[in-house]
């Protein structure tokens, strides 16, 4: 038979146990719809203390499945599944995937928002990220749509876009299969034009006809890029032994040389297409879970989580309370405005798979 004092221990840890439990299952879930790799367990842990410290009665859930593109996006926008999302700032007005419609504009001068102050300017209010003068997007964390090469293999590495098309690289180089907007935009720089240069003459109906015929000068050097390639990806480039050249939003190539693999961005003299990943509030949130979400957000471009993106994504930060920031030290110009990955209208993209398809099927 156990002692009183035993009893009382056993009674008293019991006790705890519930009121823990009780208490984990009373706050409600805030739930986030972000990229692979951005939100990480222990910042939901330390965002879930401070929730906890303030009062506020809600937890941090990471929700199923990870984001993938603008139409699943606004897929589970619209489904009421996320209160907070990462879009992807082009997505945001995107034509075929009217997200702006199922945000909220963002408080900049909320008292939650503190380090709000501290992003890169230049990055707060970029026209495809806004409805009208409402704000909808934080900056989080960006990067470029680029070509990494292999720094094991090869001394030197291409000057120009233009270069792609070299013999010595066919076989030896590796583009996305399902994201091909990029390949196109290569193709274009290659050309001389800008890489939206599709989107940009998309309501110019005969400049668009031109672009998209079959024996036209883009679908001829978008079918000889796709020559070139050895490997095509899908959901995330590889980084194979065969390779030297493999295009990658970023994370990819640092995730990989964090694995002790030794591949750089070339810095074509054309520069490279650039994008930005936001934090988002969906339009349903109010009162006290809005503020929740503030909070949030206001951990994740800290400085702490800011030094992780670029240390541990190898992206550019939108803070500039990180120490180090080396893709726009490096390059000042990094977000230039022509260069940054637009909504595409829909005509666009009907012209881009057009041009895929037929390069893909030859």
């Amino acid at each position: 038979m156990e002692t009183g004092e035993a009893a009382m221990k056993q009674y008293l840890m019991a006790t705890i146990v519930l009121l823990t439990t009780t208490l984990a299952q009373a706050a409600e879930p805030l739930r986030v719809f972000t990229w692979e790799g951005y939100v990480q367990p222990d910042e939901i842990s330390a965002v879930n203390a401070l929730l906890k410290e303030q009062g506020y009665d809600y937890a941090v859930e990471v929700i199923e499945p990870w984001a993938a593109g603008p139409d699943q996006m606004f897929d589970v926008l619209r489904s009421h599944a996320a209160d907070i999302a990462f879009l992807t700032l082009n997505y945001i007005n995107m034509e075929s995937a009217l997200s702006a419609n199922l945000l909220q504009p963002i408080d900049t001068a909320s008292p939650r928002l503190l380090n709000y102050k501290h992003l890169n300017q230049s990055l707060t209010r970029i026209p495809m990220g806004m409805r009208g003068q409402d704000v909808l997007y934080i900056p989080w964390g960006g990067g470029a749509y680029g070509i990494w090469a292999n720094m094991d293999k090869l001394s030197e590495t291409p000057d120009s876009v233009k270069d792609l098309w070299d013999p010595e690289w066919r076989g030896k180089l590796s583009l996305s299969k399902g994201q091909f907007e990029p390949n196109i935009a290569l193709a274009l720089l290659a050309m001389d034009k800008p890489p939206f240069h599709v989107n940009d003459v998309s309501g110019n109906r005969d400049v668009l006809a031109a672009l998209s015929l079959a024996d036209g000068e883009l679908q001829a050097k978008v079918s000889a890029l796709y020559d070139q390639v050895g490997f095509f990806w899908e959901t995330g480039p590889e980084f194979k032994e065969e390779l030297l050249l493999v295009a990658s939003y970023g994370p990819g190539a640092s995730a990989h040389n964090a694995a002790g693999g030794n591949w750089s961005l070339v810095q074509f003299e054309e520069g490279n297409t650039v994008w930005l990943d936001t934090i988002n509030f969906s339009r349903n949130l109010t009162g006290k879970k809005l503020e929740a979400a503030e909070i949030f957000a206001n951990y994740f471009i800290g400085k702490d989580v800011q030094t992780r993106v670029v240390n541990g994504l190898g992206m550019v930060a939108a803070s500039t309370l990180v120490e180090a920031n080396p893709l726009i030290e490096e390059n000042p110009d990094f977000f230039t405005e022509t260069m940054f990955w637009p909504p595409y209208t829909r005509t666009a993209s009907n012209v881009m798979v057009t041009i895929n398809k037929r390069a893909m099927d030859r």
